[in-house]
């Protein structure tokens, strides 16, 4: 039984906390969360929680009104709206991981807040054990050059957990994490894959358009037609969902190891970069 020092009632703001506390199956403490947390966990969705902006623009009030005892979100956030947020005696928790050990952090740390804290556990212990299993049935195999993006204009690279994911299923990452590139840029890296992420974009990346305008039509990923969008979620949730993203990279880098699976789609049209 949680004790008294235990948060019972939990806004989110942030998709990945509750991917995370429905991982560790706390998920009916969520009393309000935003569209992108529905969207991530549908049952988030469901019952009587109220459904909120996000991080940037959620009103402060608004979250108040639902009555929390914590509040979780991630940079970036509103000063203001965390402000009247802590002026309300309401406890608050900033997320900004970037590596895949802030990411386990971050899992511990919600998850102790709820009283969870062994379950908190046994999912860090799943994430890092599956994680372990890819890197071991690449270790002996060739690293493609990887070319990962979260978005197209402008230009930038994905984040650090996941260029250290691409390692795992036995990529190099080309590129620095984060930071924003130039076509010319990428097109010197010469990458021999080439993925999409684009932050809400789900899985509707232009592949076939974003080549061509970009004039990577003779890079080693178009001319083999190495080129595939992963599902925004699958990489860009700091959370357990990352395994999903890590089941799409290993088949994009590694096809041969790794059989095809669910949120990835490579281009299909590539007879106008051979012309």
């Amino acid at each position: 039984m949680p004790d008294s020092h235990t948060t019972r009632r939990i806004a989110c703001l942030q998709p990945s906390a509750t991917v995370i506390l429905d991982a560790i199956g706390e998920l009916d403490r969520v009393v309000a969360c935003t569209r992108y947390c529905a969207d991530a966990v549908p049952e988030a969705g469901d019952g009587p929680r109220i459904i909120l902006a996000d991080s940037w623009t959620a009103d402060a009030a608004e979250i108040v009104a639902a009555k929390p005892d914590l509040v979780i979100a991630s940079v970036p956030y509103q000063e203001k709206a965390v402000i009247e947020i802590l002026k309300a005696g309401t406890r608050f928790l900033g997320l900004a991981p970037k590596t895949l050990a802030d990411i386990y952090m971050d899992i511990a740390t919600i998850a102790g807040a709820v009283g969870a804290a062994d379950r908190g556990e046994i999912v860090i212990a799943a994430m890092q054990g599956e994680i372990a299993e890819v890197q071991r049935r690449t270790a002996a195999s060739a690293r493609p050059r990887v070319w990962c993006e979260e978005w197209g204009k402008p230009l930038i690279a994905s984040q650090e957990w996941v260029a250290e994911l691409v390692h795992s299923a036995g990529g190099e990452f080309m590129g620095t994490a984060g930071r924003q590139a130039s076509y010319e840029d990428v097109a010197r890296f010469d990458p021999e894959v080439v993925i999409a992420a684009w932050c809400g974009a789900g899985d509707r990346v232009p592949l076939e358009k974003i080549v061509t305008q970009r004039g990577w039509g003779q890079t080693a990923a178009a001319t083999s037609g190495r080129i595939f969008c992963i599902r925004d979620e699958f990489l860009n949730t700091p959370s357990p969902t990352l395994l999903q993203g890590l089941s799409a990279l290993a088949f994009a880098i590694h096809p041969e190891i790794f059989p095809g699976t669910k949120g990835i789609r490579r281009i299909t049209d590539v007879s106008a970069f051979h012309r």
